[in-house]
């Protein structure tokens, strides 16, 4: 499909979701004069909702001056409705000589730092799914809406999936104010900019984009705008469902997007002119442009020496290749060229394999999925209980399907190896998996020649992938340093002079001098 093609369909479906937008607003919903029509209206909407409260009182020295508050039990923080909105209004003696009671409650009654007028019942509505309280006064066809949010979260911990050797030990949480708040405390910068967004029909869920204004690339910032506008869907329940959607080739088994738990790590792709996507409600951001790369990189490596963290990024691009090569390179060797096994080592393949009923590539694919079985099984499980059952299981499992001559010794520890190497890369485990078996079946096929041809295959598939119009194998072949600083080995920070080209294009000088020579 034509890149005109796809804008179009893209500006079309932002225009459908425009007027499917326009369609759910409720205009015969309007505010009047009278607090009894009002209390009619919220129950009306509110319906079969235990959850709704909707609490009178009126001032006692003016009984005449009678308020109501709405909001929803759970989402609020009681203290700050009985201290600084219920009290203040209750006692306060001055809103007899007001002309504007509604104004002067605002400005000189409640105790909040955030406080809107307005008269829209959608967003008064929008106000109260949100943890607010709308404070609706007789007499008034305005109403207020108080910050009051006060929904209970997890405290602020390391991500399970993302743990440092040394570094920092904050990690997202699901409440978007202290995510942001997590990520405003490293870059104290004003040119950290945060837009939010509204995406769901029936969820109505708020998006934030982060990024620097003075680094990003506004091509990909307004790329990234049009994707997400044009999303229409009825519920966004974590970043993930935004992931799915916005992404460049969508039928490829590699990401176009990557994805994080840690305020670091967001920091970090902001200052190299990256774009973070934080959905409220989830712990997970999301970063764009995506590159093969950063499937290797981990924070590990910028918190620690430079040779060591070169050395960890080298091991784990190896044990990419041996986890997603290794079975297909031994039915290969096993199965159509005996010649290159040294003689001793294919008498030892071919006494173990005495007994056994099938042919290598079948017990190799048998023992994978077994394998992924104990995996996903060990995954699923309480984590007191997992790791035992992973060991214990291949333990055993492993022993018995020797001895049974179901599959051969040799088979078990190539399996087991490409399984222990595909845990060096925890970010591409699915699409190894998939390569894994890709290359297995060439090769039962076509022995080393398969391997070849489907290695081929990926690299040229990797070459043409996009990730919001930058290579997703960008510098792959550069022989620049300043290309090559960050790829298949970290180089020191004095090094790291320019930020990546085609991704932070307006301004790409990360730092002047550096205080060393070369």
């Amino acid at each position: 499909m034509a890149l005109g093609d796809v804008m179009f369909f893209r500006k079309k479906a932002a225009k459908d979701t425009e007027n499917k937008k326009q369609q759910t607003r409720s205009p015969e919903y309007t505010l009047s004069k009278s607090l009894e029509s009002n209390k009619k209206l919220f129950n009306e909407i509110f319906k079969n909702d235990d959850t709704f409260v909707m609490r009178f009182f009126e001032n006692q020295k003016f009984t005449e001056i009678k308020c109501c508050i709405l909001f929803i039990d759970g989402m609020v923080k009681n203290e700050i409705i009985n201290d600084n909105i219920i009290q203040p209004v209750v006692q306060n003696t001055m809103l007899k000589d007001s002309g504007d009671v509604i104004g002067t409650i605002q400005n000189q009654v409640l105790v909040s730092n955030d406080i809107t007028r307005t008269s829209d019942v959608d967003k008064l509505i929008k106000a109260i799914i949100t943890g607010d309280t709308v404070f609706l006064l007789d007499g008034s066809k305005e109403a207020l809406v108080i910050k009051t949010f006060g929904i209970q979260t997890r405290s602020i911990a390391e991500p399970e999936t993302e743990k440092v050797i040394t570094g920092p030990r904050e990690g997202f949480i699901e409440l978007m104010t202290v995510n942001l708040t997590l990520i405003r405390r490293r870059l104290g910068t004003p040119d950290l900019k945060f837009k939010f967004m509204t995406i769901g029909v029936q969820t109505q869920t708020k998006v934030c984009v982060c990024y620097m204004d003075n680094v990003v690339n506004h091509k990909i910032l307004n790329e990234l705008y049009q994707r997400l506008e044009s999303i229409d869907i009825d519920g966004i329940l974590a970043t993930h469902y935004i992931k799915e959607l916005i992404k460049d080739s969508p039928f490829s088994l590699f990401q176009t997007i990557g994805f994080t738990e840690r305020p670091d790590v967001v920091a970090a792709n902001l200052l190299e002119g990256r774009i973070a996507v934080l959905v409220d409600g989830n712990p997970t951001a999301l970063t764009l442009p995506y590159t093969f790369w950063e499937y290797f990189q981990t924070n590990d490596d910028y918190y620690t020496c430079f040779y060591f963290a070169s050395l960890s990024r080298l091991l784990r691009i190896i044990g990419f290749l041996i986890t997603t090569g290794a079975p297909a390179i031994y039915v290969s060797l096993v199965s159509y060229h005996q010649e290159m096994i040294p003689t001793p080592l294919l008498l030892s393949i071919s006494f173990a394999r005495q007994g056994v009923p099938f042919p290598t590539v079948v017990e190799t694919i048998l023992l994978l999925f077994v394998f992924e079985l104990l995996r996903e099984a060990a995954v699923r499980m309480p984590s007191n209980v997992s790791q035992a059952l992973s060991i214990v299981g291949a333990l055993v499992l492993g022993q018995a399907s020797v001895e049974a001559k179901i599959v051969s010794a040799p088979v078990v520890i190539a399996v087991g190896i490409s399984g222990i190497t595909g845990l060096l890369v925890p970010k591409i485990r699915g699409e190894a998996v998939f390569l894994r078996l890709f290359f297995l079946i060439l090769s039962a096929f076509l022995g080393l020649y398969g391997y070849v041809i489907g290695v081929a295959y990926v690299l040229l598939h990797l070459c043409e992938i996009r990730s919001f119009g930058v290579p997703y194998t960008v510098n792959l072949t550069s022989f620049d340093p300043q290309d090559i600083k960050d790829t298949v080995i970290r180089a020191p920070w004095w090094y790291m002079k320019l930020r990546p080209k085609l991704i932070a294009a307006d301004n790409i000088i990360r730092q002047k001098t550096t205080g060393r020579k070369s």
